[in-house]
């Protein structure tokens, strides 16, 4: 799903999940921060602020009534909930943790609502409200480093001075505002055209495509970030899940 046309600068997509039970709940490795609405059991909701995750974590499988996810674009966190990226890294907090009150009278609002669409088109309209403007975005430097970054030529040695900046600037504006540093966004990104391409060619294959030197370079970095080697990944064969933290 896409977000309203007003939020597209800042909101990258709107995905309805819908968690099973039987299967373990897989948390891919994501450059992106994320605000999440899920409806509990006992018929309440909570909204939780999910940060960058730097590495996969995989957790006991639970059913959700109703589980929206919204992803934000890279930079766009501090315009719209008011923090950096940076403090939100492999964490999930609450939004009251980052709005406070405001935070707790969206969820009795949502609390109320029973389909979808007007729970989506609420917290849209608290997110809209919570920007400081309507203006795009317009960090040039950043867009430039994220798109070079997400394909397959984007290194992180040469990017700096293709930009005309430092190194230790670069990294500085991707920690603050991405929450990771160019070359942990970039591993990402790398392991994420893995996944998205399993199974539609052979694994040296795709260890080219997505930049790798060749597929042992692959299978390292994919074991490192997701805990297993991309054949058992897609395989379904998957780590030890442990109890999601309070």
């Amino acid at each position: 799903m896409m977000p309203m046309p007003a939020l597209r600068p800042w909101i990258a997509d709107v995905l309805l999940l819908r968690p099973d039970s039987a299967l373990p709940l897989v948390h891919l490795p994501d450059a992106a921060t994320a605000l999440v609405y899920r409806r509990l059991g006992t018929g309440g909701g909570e909204l939780r602020v999910v940060g960058p995750r730097s590495r996969a974590s995989y957790h006991p499988g639970k059913e959700l009534p109703l589980c929206i996810r919204l992803r934000l674009r890279p930079g766009a966190t501090r315009a719209v909930l008011g923090v950096p990226a940076s403090e939100l890294r492999d964490e999930a907090v609450p939004l009251t943790d980052v709005w406070g009150a405001r935070a707790g009278r969206l969820e009795n609002r949502l609390d109320e609502l029973t389909d979808l669409g007007p729970i989506l088109r609420s917290v849209e309209a608290a997110l809209f409200e919570s920007l400081p403007n309507a203006t795009v975005p317009s960090d040039r430097l950043l867009r430039e480093a994220v798109a070079s970054l997400s394909t397959t030529y984007g290194r992180v040695g040469a990017l700096a001075p293709r930009l005309s900046v430092s190194e230790r600037h670069l990294r500085t504006l991707f920690t603050d505002q991405v929450g990771l540093s160019p070359k942990r966004f970039a591993r990402i990104q790398r392991v994420r055209r893995v996944l998205a391409g399993a199974g539609s060619a052979g694994w040296a294959r795709l260890a080219s495509d997505a930049g790798y030197y060749d597929q042992s370079h692959m299978t390292a970095d994919f074991h490192h970030l997701m805990g297993a080697s991309p054949a058992a990944f897609h395989a379904g064969r998957l780590p030890a899940t442990t109890p999601c933290a309070a």
